[in-house]
Formats: structure tokens, C-alpha cells, sequence
């Protein structure tokens, strides 16, 4: 009998997406399926979800949920990857203008406790001796962040689930703390809301009920499964975190190789290779002039695409940027987040027109233009639990430079002397979290990429020759499933 696996998350791609969380997912269920797992994902009805989403039917109804008493299950599957996927259709909640956890100005939902508790509760009943699915019933609950937090919390406590329940942990920044008036309003059980729970400073922690309670709990790469258990990377709950420390597996993500891939990506004007390479330069031409920079095949062109946030470390680039234009570089950026780190970018852009090009918001196929068409990729995180786009630049033969954190020291080997004569180098590791430290990083590969094309070459095809899919990482979530449920 094929394990059955309810995969719980907030976001799913192509279905709705704000993030990684969103890429992972899409691609590692149906990874999974691949493998024989009997998988079906649970997520909010959204109406984005609810338009995309075919041969839609209801299944059942749900009852006794918090706060809205009832709503109704649907079923449907993704395009193209025949994924089901059960939808919590409960209009109140998740039916309005706006993404899946702030309103169209950037503003947190209100009840988003609710939202996310009313997630976490039907996964939990669906988990249960009392599910209305009466043809399915999972072996597996796999959470994932704290929106699905509450989930193992539930399982245990209240629907005594005989299933095991595994926790992911994306992003340690992210928590979920509410004033302690939601337990109620929750229906949780008091007895929960203490430090042997899911009580944190005073505050219901989605992601500490999570972490607490969950039978397993994997983090997206081997290195930040140990950094979250210290002071730096645990945000407060470290000491859970070393508590369960030898219970914690990294898996570094992959990729979704049919959306990623320079051979057959629909949004390149040319399609290219490792042993064809010469539509990259094809494509960084066309991305100059879709931009508005000048066309220069000689100019190094650098690419970000990100949020704008601490975390992801931009705002060291700044003090630096304009010396980079004013040695021959061009840059590209599509992102948005912190409004001061948008003006920033946004003001140098206008003091160099045709060199500068920065996009505020979410263009999936800009993304893809950005991540081929450019020379090099810079994503110098503070923290990375995983990261995505340093795995799009090396299939892309766009070298990435990084911070050494989580997956991105996991993912990215430098390009030192030893590393280019054993021909594992892929890209360019800073020595420090901090401007001086991404410049230095800059620096040297501008070296390399306009002295050395012979090295540079090696270096992008070290990268593109990698196995980067979910096969290897699907691999190691079924022997955690295995393992969980015998």
C-alpha cells in the first residue's frame, strides 16, 4: 500500500505564490507522487486557487472549526501535474481582493489567526478517526511554516490522530505570535498555553506549537538545521530547537526543472545549454533592451531578484552600487518590500538611465529574463534557510555570489584556486556578511569574467551540469515518512 500524505501549506505554485515557500510547495508533492506517495495537498480556497484549479468538486463538509463552525472541502488537481489538491472553501475567509496574508496595501489580515487556525484544524480532522473523507484518510501530515503550526498542536491534543505529523521549517523569522486571547477563540486546550506548549513570551506561537508537538521536523538545507539552533538563526526558540536537535533533518531543496530550465524556459527569446551556450548572450541582449539599458555585450550585467528586506542583505550593495556603474556595470533588480531599500534603488536608477534598471513588484517571467540574461547573481543573505534563486542561477550558468548561510553555503562552492583545479567551483562566497565583504566578493569575479573566460566558462558549466531537481531531496522526505510511520 502506497504511503498517503496530506502536504499542508498556505501557498502552492502555480496556484499563488509570495515566496519559496510557494516553488516548494508545487514541486516537491509532485516529486513525491513520482516516487509512489499517495499525496494530496491542503490548502486555503483563495480565489486565485479556486479559478486555476480544474475539475473542482466538492467532497465533503467540515464542522466544528473555530470561530466560522463550518466549511466545505473541494477537490481538484494542478494543471499538468495531476496533484490533488483539497480546498478549504470558506468565502469569509479567504475569498478577498488581496494576497494570502496582507490586503492590497501591505497590511496584515486581522483575523489571520483564524485563517491559519482554521487551516491547521481541518488538517488535523482530516488526520482523525472523525475525517469526512471517509475514502482517504493520511498516515503522514506534513506541515510547513507557521501557518500549518497549530497542526501537530491539534493531532495531539485534541483530535488524538493516529497519524504522525512532520514539520518543515522554511523561514525561523516567521512565527505567528498572537495575543493569548486567541487560545480560546482557537479552541485549544488551556493546558497548551505554557512553556511546554505552545505558550512563547506570553503569546500563542503557531511555529512553537509546531515545532513542540510535530513527530519529526526537517528544515530546507543541512546547514540550517544547525543554525537554528543557536542564538543568531533560532529567533528565540534555539532551545527548543537543541532540545529536538538530533530529531531535525536537512534537506536541501531542488528545483522545479520543467519551470527552470534554460533549454526550454517559454519566457527565454532564445534557448540555450551548457554545451550551446551562446543564446545567453541571445537573451542578455534582449534583457538590455527590454530594460531600457544600452545594449553592451561587454558590460557585465549583475541581477537581483528578491524581496527587499534586512534578511536578504541588499542594502549592502548599496554604498557600493554606483562605483560598480561607474567601472562599466549595469544592473538589473525586480523586488520590492522595505519602501526606504525601494527609493534607494529606485533613485540610483535614475541617476544612471541605461545602466540601471529597477522593477518594484512580481513578474514571474521578468524573473526568468533576469536570472538567464544576466552575468552574475547577487544574493549576499544575511540568513538563507534555502534559497531558490542561487539553484535558478547555477542551472541558468549565471554564477551566483553569496553569503556563507544555510543552503547557499550548502549550494554554492567558491570559486578559489582549489576549487577550479578539481572543477567543483560554481560560484563566489563572500567572506563576511558585510559591505566591504560583498564588494571584495564583486570584485573578483568581475575579474574572472572579464580576464578569465576561459575559468568563467568551467565555472558555468560546473554549475549547469549539476543535478539540481527533486529527485535526490524527494528521496530523503520518503525515508523520513518511512521511518515516521512504521
Amino acid at each position: 500500500m502506497p504511503l498517503k500524505v496530506l502536504f499542508v501549506s498556505s501557498e502552492v505554485f502555480p496556484l499563488i505564490k509570495t515566496g519559496g515557500l510557494a516553488d516548494v510547495s508545487g514541486s516537491l508533492p509532485t516529486a513525491l507522487q513520482g516516487l509512489g506517495v499517495d499525496i494530496r495537498i491542503l490548502m486555503p480556497g483563495y480565489s486565485p486557487v479556486l479559478n486555476q484549479l480544474k475539475d473542482l468538486q466538492p467532497i465533503a463538509s467540515v464542522h466544528h472549526l473555530p470561530h466560522i463552525g463550518h466549511a466545505e472541502l473541494l477537490l481538484g488537481t494542478i494543471q499538468d501535474t495531476q496533484v490533488k489538491v483539497i480546498v478549504i472553501k470558506a468565502v469569509s475567509l479567504y475569498e478577498r481582493d488581496g494576497g494570502p496574508y496582507s490586503d492590497a496595501h501591505g497590511h496584515e489580515w486581522q483575523d489571520n489567526p483564524i485563517r491559519f487556525g482554521v487551516l491547521s484544524k481541518v488538517a488535523s480532522i482530516l488526520a482523525s478517526d472523525h475525517s469526512p473523507i471517509a475514502d482517504w484518510q493520511p498516515d503522514i501530515v506534513h506541515c510547513n511554516d507557521w501557518q500549518t503550526g497549530l497542526t501537530p498542536a491539534y493531532m495531539r491534543l485534541t483530535e488524538h490522530s493516529k497519524a504522525k505529523s512532520i514539520i518543515s521549517l522554511h523561514n525561523m523569522a516567521f512565527q505567528g505570535c498572537y495575543p493569548p486571547r486567541w487560545v480560546t477563540t482557537l479552541g485549544l486546550p488551556s493546558t497548551g498555553f505554557s512553556i511546554e506548549g505552545f505558550e512563547y513570551h506570553g503569546q500563542v506561537s503557531f511555529l512553537k506549537a509546531g515545532i513542540f508537538y510535530a513527530d519529526a521536523i526537517s528544515t530546507v538545507s543541512p546547514r540550517y538545521a544547525k543554525e537554528i539552533q543557536t542564538t543568531a538563526f533560532g529567533f528565540g526558540l534555539e532551545g527548543l530547537l537543541t532540545k529536538r536537535g538530533d530529531e531535525i533533518k536537512g534537506i536541501l531543496n531542488g528545483i522545479e526543472t520543467d519551470e527552470w530550465n534554460p533549454e526550454t524556459d517559454p519566457a527565454l527569446v532564445e534557448n540555450y545549454s551548457s554545451a550551446e551556450i551562446a543564446g545567453k548572450a541571445q537573451v542578455k541582449k534582449a534583457l538590455q533592451a527590454k530594460l531600457g539599458l544600452h545594449i553592451d555585450a561587454n558590460a557585465p550585467l549583475l541581477g537581483v531578484v528578491s524581496r527587499l528586506t534586512h534578511q536578504k542583505g541588499l542594502d549592502m550593495l548599496l554604498p557600493h552600487l554606483q562605483k560598480l556603474i561607474d567601472s562599466g556595470c549595469q544592473f538589473a533588480l525586480l523586488g520590492g518590500g522595505d519602501s526606504d531599500l525601494e527609493d534607494s534603488f529606485q533613485k540610483l536608477a535614475a541617476h544612471n538611465p541605461g545602466r540601471i534598471s529597477v522593477t518594484i513588484g512580481y513578474n514571474e517571467p521578468l524573473s526568468h529574463q533576469i536570472m538567464a540574461g544576466c552575468d552574475m547573481f547577487i544574493m549576499p543573505s544575511r540568513f538563507e534557510p534555502c534559497g531558490l534563486n542561487q539553484l535558478y542561477g547555477l542551472a541558468y550558468g549565471t554564477p551566483p555570489i553569496v553569503n556563507a548561510t544555510g543552503g547557499l553555503a550548502d549550494s554554492v562552492i567558491d570559486s578559489n584556486a582549489a576549487h577550479i583545479k578539481n572543477k567543483t567551483a560554481n560560484g563566489f562566497v563572500m567572506v563576511e556578511a558585510s559591505a566591504d565583504g560583498l564588494i571584495a566578493c564583486i570584485w573578483r569575479a568581475l575579474e574572472m569574467f572579464q580576464h578569465d573566460q576561459k575559468t568563467w566558462r568551467q565555472i558555468q558549466k560546473n554549475g549547469m551540469a549539476q543535478d539540481l531537481s527533486w529527485g535526490k531531496s524527494a528521496q530523503e522526505y520518503l525515508v523520513m515518512y518511512q521511518n515516521l510511520s512504521q
